[in-house]
């Protein structure tokens, strides 16, 4: 393959509401470039962008792919991104590494949660943007109803570049406002079109819009709009030229029209992408941060500059082993040549440099600054380091992926199966670092937590077909514990005498609260010899090993305090097993009258969405006994602040997705512990008790 410079090459991440039909426009780009041979169908399973298990088995995208075409002598390479709600990490990825994006609505169905959810990840990284309305062939398919939408979400500076010929059944084409010529196109998806003078009854139409077009663009250009004003009107390539800076700097945001099922309107959408969208060389710069100083650090983008590139994705596969998808920002890299990881601030070969088409490597001697490139079994580095010319050093700064709302306890199905569990774990999480898996200290569980449920499913899915591991998913248990209101004063006693030497030990302990986070404390009050010091540490060890093991519910004892203060001996008898059971014994005598109550964890949550649903979702947050911590509106969005038992929010997921159609997302990260009611507690306290005589039995 071919080395392309720096201003040969776009760069776009294809991005939209799941179903809009992304995948399929990027097989479509594929097929018309000549890049692939046959046009892929999602339906069929044999997209070049979608080629994981379970991406054919669902038939949605899980996950952005790379692949790359030419088109009019440039490079394009294409990231294909998920659209679904679960699996948008990885599409801020993909955002974060692109040049431009190709915003995909569906005809039918308009701007979409999504839709609106990656366009603010476009705002985030100051992304030029192009919309296609897809679907154009599709029953209910309308240009007029999905305008209205995009312009109501976008703002004007969402603007149509073409006239589509007839809509659902009837679409065979459409008319560019650019150039006023008409492309009607075969239905056979062939992807071959004609191109004619426009018809007659569209006339009318291209001459309103091609008129209020020329004024929009000539507002983002001083020059532009002293030409306009000047002549009345702009050239073909002056509009062009306007188009380009609009695209640029964000102030325009061209539309056009197409069926990638069908193959029709591609072409168009291509020039659109070369002429319009910038190459590296046009983005001009990268900004990273200079790890000595800790200031901003610029670097031109450039293959004449120091070498330095970002690692956005990494992808694990079971054959190949780790693939690291790679952008090169400035310099020029080289197959089978060392390198410098200035994250981890080690060195790091790299083998053959390949370039993705979906799951086919094509091998590449070099690569140019601006290119992206994937490089097999790196050692040291993951997702998110950068590697640089040490004598030049820059850091780019990593993708904050959003914490995992939803968890699951899981078990293996084989005995024996939990370090395979890990093993594999640590590869899938390598490449989806939306994902955590740990294990809770108390409760002893494996826990699996990520975006939705989907999410967590597919994850599973991955260790059973990939690693060969099955494991049960269980909603996880809540790590409540257990403390004290009260004080109490008892004595802990142990005495046995069998053959030969008896076993005694005998203390006396004050309890007493300590403030909530106060955890244990152990106080030694002993004088006169009571106890002898080599004895002491085993009562406090007595009390710590019952209070692991609680006293109501079987969770442990926390933000208490013991005095030990008094005791007594036997010279033969008394040794550190005794004074240990003595410890447990008071510790249990003590529990009976310092009046127990159970705790559990109080979460913080924010949930985003938007203002319609403030109402219900505060209504339905005070059914889970959450406080009400404050709200706020950030861009229509609404922020409500809350906290909220834990036990609350286990399930909480799907009700806020019903609730808001899909529309609503939430964060939640641990606060404090806080007292059970009365009533709940018992419930708990009961059910613990009847887990414990299954056990048993």
């Amino acid at each position: 393959m071919r080395v392309f410079e720096s201003d040969s090459i776009r760069n776009i991440c294809i991005i939209g509401h799941g179903a809009a039909g992304k995948t399929s426009l990027t097989s479509a780009i594929l097929f018309d470039s000549g890049a692939v041979n046959r046009l892929g169908r999602v339906e069929d399973g044999n997209t070049v962008t979608d080629w994981e298990d379970e991406e054919i088995e669902r038939k949605i995208s899980i996950a952005c792919a790379l692949a790359h075409c030419e088109w009019n002598k440039k490079k394009i390479n294409i990231l294909d991104t998920p659209g679904y709600r679960p699996f948008l990490a990885e599409t801020q990825l993909s955002v974060r590494a692109a040049d431009a994006a190709v915003v995909v609505v569906d005809a039918v169905a308009g701007v979409e949660v999504q839709t609106e959810k990656v366009w603010s990840f476009c705002n985030e990284y100051s992304l030029p943007r192009m919309i296609v309305i897809n679907k154009a062939d599709r029953d209910n398919a309308s240009s007029e109803r999905t305008l209205a939408s995009l312009e109501e979400a976008f703002g004007r500076a969402a603007v149509a570049l073409e006239i589509p010929m007839g809509m659902e059944k009837e679409f065979s084409g459409v008319i560019s406002l650019v150039t006023g010529k008409a492309y009607r196109y075969e239905r056979d998806g062939s992807g071959k079109f004609q191109e004619t003078e426009v018809p007659d009854q569209y006339r009318d139409e291209l001459a309103e819009r091609r008129e209020k077009l020329i004024e929009m663009v000539a507002e983002g250009s001083d020059a532009l709009m002293e030409k306009f004003f000047a002549e009345g009107t702009l050239e073909q390539a002056d509009l062009m030229e306007g188009l380009k800076i609009g695209v640029g700097q964000g102030s325009l945001y061209p539309i056009f029209y197409a069926s990638s099922t069908l193959n029709m309107g591609i072409p168009q959408i291509l020039d659109a992408v070369t002429e319009l969208c910038p190459s590296p060389a046009a983005v001009g710069q990268s900004t990273g941060t200079d790890p000595k100083t800790g200031e901003p650090a610029v670097r031109k983008i450039s293959s004449r500059e120091p070498y330095a590139a970002y690692v956005f994705k990494t992808i694990a596969d079971p054959f190949a082993g780790r693939i690291s998808l790679i952008k090169l920002y400035s310099g020029t890299m080289r197959s089978d040549t060392v390198y410098h990881n200035q994250t981890r601030d080690k060195s790091e070969k790299l083998g053959p440099l390949q370039i993705p088409q979906g799951k086919t490597m094509v091998p590449i001697g070099e690569v140019q600054a601006g290119d992206f490139f994937a490089v097999t079994k790196l050692r040291e580095t993951s997702t998110g380091d950068t590697l640089c010319d040490p004598a030049h050093p820059i850091l780019f700064s990593s993708v904050e992926l959003p914490e995992p709302s939803i968890t699951f306890a899981i078990e293996p199905k084989s005995r024996g199966d939990e370090d395979k569990i890990s093993n594999a774990m640590a590869r899938i999480i390598e490449e989806d670092g939306a994902i955590r898996y740990t294990r809770d200290p108390q409760t002893k569980q494996l826990l699996l937590a990520g975006s939705d449920q989907l999410h967590v499913e597919v994850t599973v899915s991955k260790l059973k077909k990939r690693y060969g591991v099955e494991v049960l998913l269980k909603t996880p248990k809540i790590p409540y514990r257990e403390t004290i209101r009260g004080k109490a004063d008892v004595q802990g006693r142990h005495k046995k005498q069998t053959g030969g030497h008896g076993q005694f030990g005998d203390c006396w302990i004050r309890m007493e609260p300590l403030q909530r986070g106060g955890g244990f404390e152990f106080a030694d009050d002993i004088f006169g010899g009571a106890i002898p010091r080599n004895f002491i540490p085993a009562v406090e060890k007595g009390i710590v090993e019952a209070a692991e093991r609680g006293y109501l519910a079987g969770f442990p004892v926390v933000d208490f305090k013991v005095t030990l203060y008094d005791g007594s001996f036997h010279p033969v008898d008394s040794s550190e097993m005794a004074f240990k059971i003595a410890g447990r014994l008071a510790f249990r005598k003590a529990m009976e009258s310092a009046r127990p109550v159970l705790l559990e964890p109080v979460m913080d949550v924010e949930i985003y969405a938007p203002q319609e649903y403030a109402g219900a979702l505060t209504g339905d947050l005070s059914s889970r006994r959450g406080r009400l911590q404050g709200m706020d509106i950030k861009r229509d969005i609404q922020i409500i602040k809350a906290q909220v038992p834990m036990a609350e929010m286990v399930s909480y997921s799907p009700v806020l997705t019903s609730m808001t159609g899909g529309r609503g997302s939430y964060h939640m990260e641990f606060s404090h512990y806080d007292e059970v009611p009365a009533q709940i507690a018992q419930k708990i306290i009961e059910e613990s008790s009847k887990d414990k005589k299954e056990e048993e039995e």
